[in-house]
């Protein structure tokens, strides 16, 4: 019995009770029969040898999951099965493998996950990450089984959840182990509450016709989106999809949908497909037909702001807009991320300013002397960040997410560019514009950005913020911290990863999740660059997603405090004493 362990004799168990062996195993006598199990109950860690033993039953006492003492399987999925230990009797001596029945560990978290995801059990999903991750699985594997799920199992399609779940996978780069741990779990946990009664997603065959030019399929496809056919924009794009179309070539045909109609849901369409398409390079090539599927059902309901009141009235915004479009339809417009051709600082402050006529024009004209439209979304993307800096707190708080809203559209607009530089997506840098128009009321009186802070002699400590945000209204404040950190030389990296734990450590709403990964990514695109413009950029976006967070922090802290009981019961620490 080389490497097992004697656990004493079968009299002696019978008569003396359950008895604790080395490696945290408990053995019973029960039933004429001896069994070996962990003694860590795998819901919170409470002593199993404490607990009761009736008909086959093993009862834990805290709070009361059941276990199948032969297998280990419980009766309350919440709880996990407990993991069972082989034994052999030799001449009245028991015997005991230290290693348990559930060897292929990795596996063993993987079906884990999946039945925390199916049954929406957060514990089950949390403690299911934290053994991937320890056992070395890629994070962005872990992520990869959430987005299958969300897209088969929420049959309204691409929502927030899976949103939230791409945009976390996108900034684990930027975080450390915990936060890694945070981000994962929260995408995972709000996919699997945003699909919960929700019924599995069937999709549709594409059309037996598979000779039909990619021209033809982008015109079809725009058609059944315009009069909200989203089942024969399935089979449509199905049928593009069975032709190995490329990815970008996907992408103009869905976004020119996306932009027939202005600002599309408040912005969260285009958003949304953004999303998805980065999501792609997380899951395999056989997933890419239920991912891009997943988009079409929001056609069905979502709102087209040129039918809005405010579009049109006190100035009408529809009508200017669409003549630009057509005027840039008849002339080849630049495609790509070359020179911008541009001032830029003239066009953003055309883009801020109270004359959405002339901010048309300029833009209009942008693009027809050769600037490149990524260049002219990037700004764009950037003065809807200087919206939420300048927003005041006087407004009514719901009034966050409107700027919030227009800045993350902008950025996605931006970042459709760059995968396709399809000419048509340049009509979102005209709806962006047009938000950030109407978002100028949330700006009077604009907030008081926090410029003439200087710099201390001491870079401060990163935690400092999170103590900053441990308080309610702390806008200002965690603002002017900001500021003096990046004028004191504190690194941009470090400070990422605080903004992160700020963001993960909250019970956070959907919007907040945008935020923060919209504000990296365009910080990112700025990060190449030298140069004042670019210096004040990034120092814009960064106090930007540092104001919104501020403002909807501190809350209860329930959902980060699941994933720390979690990472707690994996090194064995013991939940139920005192420390």
């Amino acid at each position: 019995m080389n490497g097992w362990i004697q656990a004493g004799t079968v009299e002696e168990l019978r008569v003396q009770g359950p008895k604790l062996i080395k490696g945290g195993i408990v053995v019973f006598y029960h039933e004429d029969e001896v069994h070996a199990l962990d003694n860590r109950c795998p819901h919170l860690g409470f002593p199993l040898h404490m607990g009761s033993l009736c008909n086959g039953i093993l009862t834990c006492h805290w709070h009361h999951a059941r276990f199948d003492v032969c297998s280990g399987g419980t009766l309350d999925p919440w709880a996990d099965d407990v993991p069972v230990h082989d034994i052999t009797v030799q001449d009245g001596a028991i015997w005991v493998n230290p290693n348990s029945r559930n060897g292929k560990q990795v596996q063993l978290y993987k079906d884990r996950l999946l039945g925390g995801l199916e049954q929406n059990i957060g514990l089950v999903i949390a403690k299911a990450i934290v053994g991937l991750m320890e056992a070395g699985v890629p994070e962005t594997e872990i992520a990869a089984i959430g987005i299958e799920f969300g897209v088969k199992q929420r049959r309204q399609g691409w929502g927030s959840g899976l949103t939230i779940l791409t945009a976390m996978t996108n900034v684990l780069p930027k975080l450390d182990k915990q936060g890694r741990i945070l981000a994962l779990f929260q995408g995972l946990l709000r996919t699997t509450r945003d699909s919960a009664g929700s019924g599995t997603r069937f999709l549709l065959g594409p059309l037996p016709n598979t000779g039909v030019s990619e021209q033809r399929l982008t015109e079809w496809y725009r058609d059944c989106i315009e009069v909200r056919d989203t089942r024969g924009a399935e089979r449509v794009l199905l049928t593009a999809l069975q032709t190995e179309a490329e990815e970008k070539r996907l992408f103009s045909m869905m976004s020119m949908a996306a932009t027939d109609h202005f600002y599309m849901n408040g912005g969260h369409t285009l958003d949304f497909h953004n999303k998805a398409f980065e999501s792609l390079k997380y899951v395999g090539e056989e997933q890419r037909n239920d991912v891009l599927a997943s988009l079409v059902p929001m056609f069905g309901d979502a709102s087209r702001s040129e039918e809005l009141h405010s579009w049109q009235s006190p100035v009408n915004l529809v009508q200017p807009l669409k003549e630009a479009f057509d005027e840039l339809s008849d002339k080849e417009v630049s495609s790509g991320g070359g020179g911008s051709g541009i001032d830029d600082e003239e066009l953003l402050q055309a883009l801020l300013g109270d004359d959405p006529l002339s901010t048309v024009r300029v833009l209009k004209e942008a693009l027809l002397g050769g600037a490149s439209p990524v260049r002219i979304s990037q700004i764009a993307a950037l003065a809807a960040a200087e919206r939420v800096v300048r927003f005041h707190t006087q407004n009514d708080f719901g009034d966050w997410i409107s700027v919030l809203h227009t800045f993350t559209h902008a950025h996605a607009v931006h970042e459709g560019l760059i995968r396709s530089a399809d000419p048509w997506l340049v009509r979102g840098i005209f709806h962006t514009a047009a938000t950030i128009y109407l978002d100028r009321f949330l700006n009077i009186p604009a907030a008081p950005r926090p410029a003439a802070i200087e710099a201390a002699e001491e870079v401060p400590q990163p935690t400092e913020l999170l103590e900053i945000l441990d308080k309610q209204q702390q806008v200002a404040p965690a603002a002017a911290w900001v500021i003096r950190y990046m004028r004191s030389g504190g690194k941009p990296e470090s400070l990422f990863n605080i903004l992160g734990h700020a963001l993960l450590r909250e019970d956070a709403e959907f919007h907040s999740f945008q935020m923060y990964e919209a504000a990296v990514a365009e910080y990112d695109r700025w990060s190449s660059e030298s140069g004042p413009f670019a210096e004040k950029a990034r120092e814009t976006l960064i106090v930007a997603v540092t104001r919104y967070l501020a403002a909807h922090a501190p809350t209860s802290r329930e959902t980060p405090h699941t994933a720390k009981i979690a990472w707690r019961l994996h090194r064995g620490e013991k939940l139920f004493e005192d420390k």
